[in-house]
């Protein structure tokens, strides 16, 4: 199928009710037009998750990461503000970080030298002298917006984008009887799946759809009849009551406590919380079939004497995400068949899902 892209747009219908709605076209899961689009209009104008508070938390520490096919760079001025720009040199376009975290006094492009104040501002030229009607004030560093929430850093490449704290709506006040604060950054994993981003979000978001088939021992844990799914405008929480089993051990240790909570954030930002235990993850596209997913795992204790129930925790974990790499690589195959067009959605188990699409739908038809 090579429709023009307004068609191929026009395929799915993000009036639908959840009872009548299909899923996106299969052909978004790989035309490499969509990804134009969603790089433009999904990933450059909302506000994404790029990174923690404490990879930020003194003077002069650094975070880079490319977004939306730019580099970005996020640090902590020497007044304690926290700021981010394009990591393009404005003189010949070199990355002026080179890393992906640090610590320094200054920003200093390794091409040519020229060096940049931890607020963006131009230092430095060497060997300079002698260029006609060069402001040094107005060739700083390209300022991108960067805003926070609870540990987690968030930036957006639209200058005319809401407010992060209108992009959250309600979800700090939901949030906030879980003491994220009080949960430490333990240690970062990430993966490699052969599929498209979205068919990743796609299995989170299926209200827990495939976890007695595909999880076995994460369905031990999970009262599944009583799984629950609730959608806010830019959210999706997905939520179980805890049941006690010992038909596989490590499961049974490590997720513990009343309720799980699977909370994700448009498009691409996951926060899965059990009592003492956290992890997120984020979602990012890296080619029509090829995606990232990078793990960060918190834990309420991350001293010497917890070691090896925290690692034992992110075992688990790892076991439920090669389960997910299978079947989501499975899933990535059979979008390119023939026999597929798209799919009908669950009315109890995949609300979130219907989310998911009718804001992408929304964001990649969208023209200003």
């Amino acid at each position: 199928m090579n429709l023009p892209i307004s068609e191929l747009l026009n395929l799915y219908n993000a009036d639908a009710p959840l009872e009548e709605a299909y899923t996106i076209p299969a052909a978004w899961y790989w035309d490499e037009r969509l990804e134009g689009l969603e790089r433009e209009r999904v990933f450059g104008r909302n506000w994404i998750a790029v990174g923690r508070v404490d990879q930020v938390a003194v003077p002069g520490q650094f975070l880079t990461m490319e977004l939306a096919g730019e580099p970005l760079i996020v640090v902590r001025g020497t007044d304690g503000e926290l700021r981010a720009f394009y990591n393009v040199c404005r003189h010949h376009a070199a990355a002026v970080a080179s890393v992906p975290c640090g610590i320094v006094q200054h920003l200093r492009c390794p091409y040519h030298g020229w060096t940049y104040g931890l607020d963006g501002s131009l230092k430095g030229t060497p060997e300079f002298a002698g260029v006609c009607n060069f402001d040094r004030a107005k060739n700083g560093l390209v300022p991108v917006r960067v805003a926070t929430w609870e540990q987690f850093v968030f930036v957006t490449l639209d200058e005319n984008a809401p407010s992060l704290e209108s992009f959250l709506g309600d979800l700090p006040t939901r949030v906030a009887p879980l003491s994220l604060a009080k949960i430490s950054f333990f240690e970062s994993k990430s993966y490699t799946l052969a599929c498209n981003w979205k068919v990743y979000v796609d299995n989170y978001l299926d209200g827990g759809y495939h976890v007695p088939h595909l999880h076995k021992g994460l369905n031990s844990v999970l009262d599944y009849k009583e799984y629950t799914i609730e959608n806010s405008e830019h959210y999706s929480l997905q939520s179980s009551p805890m049941v006690t089993s010992q038909d596989h051990a490590s499961f049974a240790a490590t997720r513990t406590g009343d309720r799980a909570y699977y909370y994700w954030l448009y498009p691409n930002f996951m926060i899965n919380v059990y009592e003492g235990v956290m992890d997120t993850n984020l979602v990012l596209p890296l080619a029509p079939d090829k995606c990232l997913v990078r793990f960060d795992f918190y834990f309420a204790d991350i001293s010497e004497s917890r070691k090896s129930y925290n690692t034992e925790s992110v075992a688990v974990s790892d076991r439920v995400q090669e389960e997910d790499v299978d079947i989501c690589e499975s899933v990535q195959r059979g979008l390119r068949s023939r026999a597929y067009r798209a799919g009908r959605l669950s009315v109890r188990r995949e609300a979130g899902e219907h989310l998911f699409h009718r804001l992408l739908a929304k964001d990649v038809s969208r023209t200003c």
